[in-house]
């Protein structure tokens, strides 16, 4: 078993967030105790810092990496500009680096591709993690063209804006074509959407959400598809013929 977890969002009035040295290690702290736990395996900044010069986080991480108290660190919501500055300055100080980055990324919101993030990852040997796999649940398959969404389910917990945008006729036109699609090869869609990231360059693992033990399984099973070269410029097209439509 691998613990990753993050630090730098907010919490409380006491614990503000950030990456200042004296949080991060206080926050580590506090994470250890919590898990019951004397080290972490990824500890990964949850957001940029702008208060916080980025040496001055990266040193704190070293010597919490060099304390033993974390294994590896990794940043999350970082664009091209800062993996290159973190890259260039743990190696200037030889201090640990960031071996992998955590952003949203999923076959309906693919900014890691058109931002050149999976090729930062790429050219820095970085893990990408894609956050928000199913797109907020759009392709778990749980959602219908003009039904309310179920109160449980992310999505049916937004106001009805949100609602809305989420499940646009543009969004649901790919939704549809991509589950049809799915289900012409034997798969699922949830199972398309995870096996179409684990194609993708740079991705190591999937951050996948379950509250039973089916979807679990489920999410394990998904990775056995491999999809192929073929496979993938099949799915590019799909989805440039349902944004046309």
């Amino acid at each position: 078993m691998l613990i990753a977890t993050k630090f730098g969002g907010p919490i409380d009035d006491r614990r503000p967030g950030g990456a200042s040295a004296s949080y991060l290690t206080q926050a580590c702290e506090d994470s250890l105790r919590r898990l019951g736990t004397d080290h972490i395996d990824l500890y990964q900044l949850h957001f940029p810092d702008q208060a916080t010069p980025l040496d001055e986080t990266l040193g704190a991480l070293d010597a919490l990496v060099r304390d033993g108290k974390v294994r590896e660190i990794g940043c999350s919501n970082f664009g091209v500009e800062l993996i290159e500055e973190s890259a260039r300055i743990s190696a200037d100080h030889g201090w640990a680096r960031f071996v992998s980055v955590q952003n949203e990324y999923s076959l309906l919101r693919r900014g890691p591709e058109k931002q050149g993030v999976l090729d930062a990852c790429v050219q820095h040997e970085l893990a990408f993690i894609p956050y928000f796999p199913l797109a907020s649940g759009v392709l778990s398959g749980k959602y219908r063209r003009g039904e309310t969404p179920p109160a449980d389910t992310r999505i049916g917990g937004m106001p009805a804006d949100r609602i809305e945008q989420a499940l646009s006729d543009a969004v649901m036109n790919r939704v549809e074509a991509l589950d049809a699609w799915a289900r012409d090869h034997g798969h699922t869609l949830l199972e398309l959407a995870f096996a179409w990231l684990l194609a993708r360059p740079a991705v190591a693992s999937v951050i996948a959400g379950a509250t039973r033990p089916e979807q679990v399984a489920a999410n394990a099973a998904a990775a056995a598809w491999s999809l192929s070269s073929s496979d993938l410029a099949e799915i590019d097209a799909v989805i440039a013929r349902a944004k046309e439509a």
